[in-house]
């Protein structure tokens, strides 16, 4: 679990790919601080496990599905990755609850540069749109991100977030630009509500009970 707080710029070393998969070698010394074999580390909002590290870097699989879902499927080495441990029980939740299970991609509409602030917008197919409202979390590239705009047009649903200065320096996101794809995690609760009331939607009551009567699961 982790809250989308980025705690390092790091970057990609090595890349071995494998048939299907890949193994990726990431510099971040902070992110290795504390570390041991088996521990998830957030690479640009990818949940990845550790299963090798020194005092500079740490080594991790990436698996076919993960490639398929994420940007991960087109990484070099020189790339920065957006870093994140796994949040400590106990800690403050600086940002929202993120997974590192990410939704998909996004891809980058458009950048509108102020006096200091940048206000990004991104793609958002049909899938995902029911999953982002305005004013909601969602991350992006595991930055966790306040949705300030929100749109349905006819050749797609896009979204915006508007970003300080700290998130421009301190992450990946300050470099973006038109056409950039980048990986997307929606709210976990939109995700449990949407699935919700789709089995709602397809349950079946016996004949014998009254439509207005409660039953099992939630609402």
């Amino acid at each position: 679990m982790f809250t989308g707080i980025i705690e390092e710029l790091g970057t990609i070393e090595r890349v071995e790919r494998t048939g299907d998969a890949a193994r990726i070698t990431v510099r971040g010394p902070r992110a290795v601080e504390g570390v041991k074999h088996g521990d998830s580390i957030s690479v640009s909002g990818v949940c990845l496990t550790v299963v090798d590290f020194d005092g500079e870097r740490f080594t991790a699989d990436v698996m076919a599905q993960t490639l398929a879902m994420s940007t991960l499927d087109a990484v070099e080495a020189g790339r920065p990755v957006n870093l994140e441990r796994a949040a400590l029980v106990g800690d403050r939740l600086g940002g929202h609850i993120v997974q590192g299970h990410i939704d998909g991609t996004a891809r980058v509409l458009e950048v509108r540069p102020g006096d200091t602030w940048r206000v990004i917008r991104f793609s958002l197919d049909a899938a995902h749109a029911p999953l982002v409202v305005d004013k909601g979390s969602i991350a992006v590239d595991g930055v966790s991100l306040t949705v300030s705009g929100l749109g349905d047009e006819a050749d797609g649903s896009w979204f915006e977030v508007s970003l300080i200065p700290e998130t421009l320096t301190a992450t990946s996101l300050g470099a973006l630009a038109v056409g950039d794809r980048v990986n997307i995690e929606t709210d976990i609760l939109a995700r449990h509500v949407k699935r919700m009331l789709r089995l709602d939607a397809h349950r079946t009551l016996p004949s014998s009970v009254s439509a207005d009567a409660p039953i099992g699961g939630a609402r």
